[in-house]
């Protein structure tokens, strides 16, 4: 499984909410708060393209945007597949 990377806040109840659907889910991610820590939220408006809200879901490194673009993801079917990990490829 890719490795999923929230960033948050302790106030964000969206952020709370991102984390109880990918616990529900069984997906493991690591959840980096940057409630009152300005370097690590610059880190964040670098690695997002520029957005400052909370939370900010990244799978694989890359940037899939907050809770309700997650639960897009999931409903439109799309989420376990950016989840597994990508195979190397076989020769032949």
């Amino acid at each position: 499984m890719k490795e999923v990377t929230v960033y948050s806040t302790t106030r964000c109840s969206y952020c709370r909410q991102a984390a109880q659907f990918l616990t529900a889910r069984g997906v493991p991610f690591k959840n980096i708060d940057v409630t009152d820590d300005d370097a690590m939220r610059a880190k964040l408006v670098a690695l997002s393209g520029g957005l400052r809200t909370v939370p900010q879901i990244f799978i694989g490194g890359k940037s899939v945007g907050g809770y309700t673009d997650l639960v897009a993801l999931a409903q439109r079917g799309e989420l376990d597949a950016m989840l597994k990990e990508e195979s190397p490829d076989k020769p032949g």
